[in-house]
């Protein structure tokens, strides 16, 4: 469970600059809920995902994870209990390191890992289950570098990362954007896989109005910090993506 209570967030408080990203956001979202948030760029979208994460501080507010206060938590801390897949493909994994290399540091998440990997034999054969379930012979190259691989295996791998150890929630921020089209297909398939398996609380930022229809139980509308709008399954059914788009015209 995830509880949003008030959350403001000011950039250059005070300045000829000052963004007021969200402003008294309230949400809750229950234990193994998929959330899809729409809106277009500058509605504070990212800020919320990346105020959940721990990358900023709410200015006011409480953020709480499974009843866990986590407002004043450092990022790294919360690594332990979330996880999270980005835009691009190059973010989220070492380029430098290999496949096992960065499922090892996967599965140190949030922990000190002292001067060692600890890639182990039972450790090997998890990642080698993990990526047999992509069905693309990844898990017979553990020791081929990520820079080498496409950015459709990069982000399969990033996605299999993030729920590695099973975290309490996951956060998708446009995480299919930079591909291609059946690229994009085929890593929201293996979202969708590994969300209802898992049944991980998710909130995932989308600009791709097919993936709510398609895969969202519950989907809220943001527009200038501030949630316009919120639907639950009964509502997206049987809308088309030209219903969506009418709500963002209405709530611009």
């Amino acid at each position: 469970m995830v509880k949003i209570e008030n959350v403001t967030k000011i950039f250059n408080p005070h300045g000829v600059n000052e963004v007021k990203a969200l402003s008294r956001v309230s949400l809750h979202i229950p234990a193994g809920q998929f959330l899809m948030i729409i809106g277009g760029n500058g509605s504070g979208k990212s800020t919320l995902l990346n105020l959940v994460a721990g990358s900023y501080y709410a200015d006011e507010g409480k953020i709480s994870i499974s009843d866990q206060d986590v407002s004043a938590l450092p990022e790294q801390r919360r690594a332990k209990i979330i996880g999270r897949v980005f835009q691009d493909p190059l973010m989220g994994t070492a380029a430098g390191l290999t496949i096992e290399e960065n499922f090892a540091l996967a599965s140190h998440r949030g922990k000190f890992r002292g001067l060692g990997l600890g890639l182990g034999t039972q450790l090997r054969e998890e990642i080698r289950e993990r990526l047999a379930l992509l069905k693309m012979g990844l898990e017979n190259r553990l020791k081929t570098k990520l820079a080498l691989l496409s950015g459709g295996q990069r982000q399969a791998i990033t996605m299999l990362m993030a729920v590695f150890r099973r975290p309490k929630v996951l956060l998708l921020d446009e995480h299919t954007a930079a591909l291609d089209p059946r690229t994009s297909r085929q890593i929201m398939e293996l979202t969708l896989s590994i969300i209802v398996e898992e049944h991980l609380t998710t909130l995932m930022v989308t600009h791709n109005l097919a993936h709510v229809l398609d895969g969202g139980e519950r989907t809220i509308v943001m527009n200038r910090g501030k949630i316009v709008g919120d639907l639950d399954a009964a509502q997206l059914k049987g809308l088309k993506i030209q219903d969506l788009m009418s709500l963002f015209i209405e709530t611009a």
